[in-house]
């Protein structure tokens, strides 16, 4: 009798050790939990489908796959910086020198900068710039940054914004 309660033991610690590895499997291989979409990402880690722990607050740099564009958000806006564009810069009143490469946005809404010296180039923005992936989010306070192929949108928490790219920006209300 001692042997077929030991066996039913035995077989049962089996059975729960067996259940315990698909588990862990289903969970190490991503079907344990729901994912959220690219969108949701608060964090410049850009791994689509990474939920936040916790609200950013600190401003964050990131920049495109492409090298051509790079942004800051922060608590009190969005600055982008593309490198190379081919539309014709926006005047900016008062402003005799360069025109198009920095726009942001802040609660006064949505303006390009007046620059002074050369291009910037955004490939070396400088370490620590972690790459946005195609898809991802980042958002810090109010404001959203996304990065797409054919560029970057920015909005602050009202859907205000713009949208910036090699050929063109769009403001958006």
């Amino acid at each position: 009798m001692n042997s077929t309660r030991a066996i039913r033991t035995w077989l049962t610690v089996d059975v729960l050790l067996v259940v315990l590895l698909l588990v862990l499997v289903v969970v190490v291989t991503g079907g344990g939990s729901p994912s959220l979409p690219p969108a949701a990402a608060t964090s410049p880690s850009a791994a689509p489908g990474t939920p936040a722990t916790s609200p950013q607050v600190q401003p964050v740099r990131v920049r495109l796959p492409s090298g051509n564009i790079a942004c800051v958000v922060s608590v009190n806006g969005a600055k982008c910086v593309i490198a190379s564009i081919t539309y014709d810069p926006p005047p900016v009143e008062g402003c005799t020198a360069r025109t198009g490469h920095v726009i942001v946005l802040s609660r006064r809404g949505v303006a390009f900068a007046c620059e002074r010296g050369p291009a910037p180039k955004v490939l070396e923005a400088g370490r620590g710039v972690q790459t946005l992936s195609y898809g991802g989010s980042v958002t810090v306070g109010d404001y959203t940054c996304t990065s797409a192929t054919d560029g970057a949108t920015c909005v602050d928490g009202a859907g205000r914004g713009f949208r910036i790219a090699r050929a063109s920006w769009t403001r958006i209300n």
